[in-house]
This record gives structure tokens, C-alpha cells and sequence, in this order.
């Protein structure tokens, strides 16, 4: 099993990366009419001024109606002025610059429309049932998927990271107990990984090697009869045998259903219903005792799963969750795992990785609050960071007036 240097430059597909260390995709909050701002791209200038190899621009609509929140950014060709401009700025960094795509499914409705699921199903978030997609559905959102990634490259991305997990549409599909289908696309899990193979696939036939493919895919989703570790293996098995994807960043968890599976932590659940109207605050923290229980944290909370899949693949691996020690980056890299990808403790301490680097083997700053997830809606922020120096915060009140 190879021994990697976490600081050494390595490949991911066609790229290559300065070193081992990815920005995870972590909300920005920051869009504005489903397009780039300011705000995001200092945002995550931030982090690759701060020594990371690549960063990930978090969840970008394949569609209008597969947005998860008001405002998120839309993969239309409107937004390609943004996006470029994005690249450029990472670019100057010798960064790598990468862009999640996601469909949100159940938990979607940008268009204002129904939204779409394996099998019909009541939404919480919404408060409303969904539709069971129809093949005609399955076919636009895998085009759209595609067009979504011709988009990055021909912005300037290095990376796309298709999101197969948090209880989105695809990780959707694969739970076992949310896709009750009878069809092609339900039933074994050969059928519900089947959208996640096709989309894997024909992404990577429409940029062919312009760009590195990555996924996200669920470890667990944290709900009981939902998608788990046996299949996540089989699933990661299918998807290596495929070769469309570059890379399988390892996460766990269900904005459906459970969200602070891939959190781990006390939820901020009064924080967050502050930045509601009034009239939402209560039902909001009634459905949040459902949908967010407390997990304790714990460093590198998925490694113990992520080591079942390493055992069982070739392909590169990406560990995510909870990574805030320099010995658990040695620990990953021991045990052959390609990359971490690391999302709060960089929003504390962007300038982690440099600090690192130097030599430093002091823990990341990050107390594991979570209060930075009630932040989204006011451009996410660590809420220890003092305001004037929080990356993209001044662009962000800036726009907000």
C-alpha cells in the first residue's frame, strides 16, 4: 500500500495537483441570482493562498429546479462569465479549481415546480410529496449533468466532483429505502446505481480528458434501511469497473433525513431558526430534532468506513470528515488514501495547510462548533473569525446593500 507525501505534487486523473489537499465543497451562501459573486471567489482565494492543492466551489445546479437553496448557482451559460473569472483568480495561486454538481432532488424546487425522487416521497424541508421520476426526467438530468460539466471546461475548471450522496437525487436512487421502484432503476442495487453509473459515464464520454471526474459518494447514509457501507463497497466496485471517475470522495449522511451524520457535533438548531422568519422558527426546530440528531465528534469520523472501501478498490480515494490533526494526514497517507478533503477547519484556518507545511503540528483551530452551518444564509463563516477578517465577507455586506 503506498506511502504518500501529503505536501508532494500528485496526479488526479489529467491534472496534477500541488499537493494532497483539497478545499471540500462547503456552502458558500454567497451566490446572488444563481450566479458568481465577488464574495465566493475571495472566499476561496482565501484557501488557496492558504496552501491547499485544489478548492472546491460547493454545489452548483445541473438545473434550475435541481437547486437545494434560493440563489445557488446554475450551470446555464449566463453563469459562465462568473465562472471564468473564478478560474482565473484560483488560477493565479497555482491552484487547481474544482466545481461540485449536483441535483437536489427531493430536497429541490428552484423552478418552484414539484420536486423530483426515486419514489414519491413527503419532504420535511419542503413540507410538500414529491413526484417519482419519470425515464424522460432521468434522461434531462443526466444531459443536464453533462452540459453541466462541457460548462466547467470550457471555464477554466480543472475538476468536477458529481455529488452522489447527502440524500440528494442520485444518492436518492441508491438508498434502498427510498427507492421503492419496481423498474430498471430500483429494486437490486445493480438497478439504483445504475443513474450513477450513467451519469458518471456519460459525463466523462462529454469532457473526455479535459478535466478530472470525481464523485462524492455516501459511506453511510446514517438512517436505518437506508444506503450503507456493503453496498457503498459494491457501488464504488461498479463505479472503479466503469473507468469514468478519477477519484471517490468518501462522505456519509442525508440533507433528506440526517445532516448531521456528515457533521458529527452539537447542532446549532437555535442559530439556525434565528435566521428564519418568525412563522418558520418553531416548525423548523420541531423537524430539526428529527432530521439533525447529536453525534459526538471525533477526529477523522468516517476513516474506520473509508477503510472498507480501500480495502476493496484500486482507484484513488479521497478521506473526508472531521480531519483536523497533522497525524491523522500521515495516517491517510500510510494507508493509501490519495487525498483529504477538509472543509471546516479550513473555513477557521484557511491558512492551515501552510502552517502545516512549515512544519507546525499543532491541531487546526476549529472547535467543532458547527455554528458556522447557521452562517449560510449571511455568507458562511466561522463565527470565531472576526468580521473584517473573514475571506469574502466585505464583498458579501457589500452586495447584500
Amino acid at each position: 500500500m503506498a506511502d504518500h507525501d501529503a505536501f508532494a505534487p500528485a496526479r488526479l486523473g489529467p491534472i496534477t495537483l500541488p499537493n494532497r489537499f483539497i478545499k471540500a465543497a462547503t456552502f458558500e451562501g454567497m451566490a446572488r441570482k444563481n450566479k458568481m459573486t465577488d464574495a465566493i471567489i475571495e472566499f476561496h482565494k482565501a484557501q488557496a493562498a492558504g496552501g491547499v492543492g485544489m478548492t472546491t466551489i460547493a454545489y452548483c445546479a445541473v438545473s434550475l429546479e435541481g437547486q437545494g437553496a434560493p440563489n445557488e448557482i446554475v450551470m446555464t451559460p449566463d453563469a459562465a462569465e462568473g465562472l471564468q473569472q473564478f478560474t482565473d483568480a484560483i488560477h493565479e495561486f497555482d491552484t487547481m479549481a474544482s466545481i461540485q454538481l449536483g441535483h437536489a432532488g427531493p430536497v429541490g424546487n428552484g423552478s418552484g415546480g414539484t420536486a423530483i425522487s426515486a419514489s414519491p416521497a413527503f419532504a420535511l424541508q419542503r413540507m410538500k410529496r414529491t413526484a417519482e421520476a419519470t425515464e424522460a426526467d432521468i434522461e434531462r438530468v443526466t444531459n443536464d449533468f453533462v452540459t453541466s460539466a462541457q460548462l466547467a471546461v470550457s471555464t477554466g475548471f480543472d475538476a468536477v466532483e458529481l455529488h452522489f450522496g447527502h440524500g440528494y437525487l442520485i444518492s436518492n436512487f441508491l438508498s434502498p429505502k427510498r427507492n421503492k421502484r419496481t423498474d430498471r432503476w430500483g429494486g437490486s442495487i445493480e438497478n439504483r446505481a445504475r443513474f450513477a453509473r450513467q451519469v458518471a459515464t456519460r459525463v466523462r464520454e462529454g469532457v473526455g480528458d479535459a478535466i478530472a471526474v470525481t464523485a462524492k459518494l455516501n459511506l453511510a447514509d446514517g438512517v436505518a434501511g437506508g444506503f450503507w457501507l456493503g453496498e457503498c463497497v459494491q457501488v464504488a466496485q461498479m463505479l472503479e469497473a466503469d473507468g469514468a471517475l478519477d477519484a471517490l470522495e468518501l462522505t456519509g449522511g442525508s440533507s433528506f433525513e440526517n445532516a448531521m451524520y456528515f457533521f458529527r457535533g452539537e447542532p446549532p438548531i437555535h442559530e439556525m431558526a434565528q435566521t428564519m422568519p418568525k412563522a418558520m422558527r418553531l416548525p423548523f426546530k420541531i423537524a430539526a430534532r428529527k432530521l439533525m440528531p447529536t453525534y459526538p465528534f471525533e477526529e477523522a469520523f468516517f476513516l474506520e468506513y473509508a477503510r472498507e472501501v480501500r480495502a476493496a478498490v484500486d482507484m484513488p480515494l479521497i478521506l473526508l470528515g472531521g480531519i483536523t490533526q497533522r497525524e491523522t494526514v500521515d495516517v491517510a497517507m500510510a494507508e493509501g488514501f490519495e487525498f483529504v478533503a477538509m472543509g471546516r477547519a479550513l473555513l477557521r484556518e484557511p491558512g492551515l495547510i501552510n502552517r502545516w507545511k512549515a512544519g507546525s503540528e499543532a491541531d487546526a483551530l476549529c472547535v467543532h462548533c458547527n455554528k458556522c452551518m447557521a452562517s449560510i444564509y449571511a455568507g458562511t463563516h466561522c463565527v470565531l473569525v472576526p468580521e473584517g477578517e473573514r475571506p469574502g465577507h466585505a464583498e458579501w455586506a457589500e452586495l447584500k446593500h
